[in-house]
């Protein structure tokens, strides 16, 4: 047993050492160390009523990584065309559009692979949810048939995607 607490014992050390080395909280631990920073950035902003922070790093299973943050004021938000983003949203409210988008960031890339997947439906059908994705700026097209979310969309795609959790 006294083994067993030792290596325990070293396990914690060694994750408060990495902690520390990364210099930020754990998700889910810690106080709202991002949100603080935020705040003090609008505090510099006179007549700011606030704001909005969007930020991430991911790596996809592809192995690509992406790092991306988006604030906004309040006001600019309130005062924005709210219909202008109907598209955006539009493109994501079909469970097929979802699924090719979450298979593309997976690393199926081209019509052809997921047309292998189940309850996609056909090759017209995929093809006319790309299209809307790729009107929506969701997809773009890199050559030869192949679809990836653009950078600039990884993060966003999984902030939406969070926010719509219940």
């Amino acid at each position: 047993m006294e083994l067993e607490e030792r290596v325990a014992d070293l396990e914690r050390r060694l994750a408060a050492l990495e902690a520390d080395r990364r210099g930020a909280p754990r998700p889910g631990e810690g106080d709202f160390w991002a949100l603080e920073g935020w705040k003090d950035r609008l505090a510099g902003i006179e007549a700011a009523d606030g704001g909005v922070l969007f930020t991430g790093a991911v790596r996809l299973p592809t192995g690509e990584r992406y790092e991306w943050q988006y604030g906004a004021l309040t006001e600019g938000l309130l005062n924005d065309d709210w219909p202008a983003a109907a598209e955006a949203f539009a493109a994501l409210g079909h469970p097929v559009r979802l699924r090719l988008l979450r298979e593309i960031v997976g690393g199926r890339r081209t019509a052809a692979e997921l047309a292998e997947l189940d309850g996609v439906g056909t090759t017209g059908q995929i093809y006319h949810h790309l299209r809307q994705l790729t009107g929506a700026g969701w997809l773009h097209t890199t050559g030869r048939g192949r679809h990836e979310v653009p950078p600039g969309r990884v993060v966003p795609l999984l902030v939406v995607l969070s926010a719509a959790r219940d």
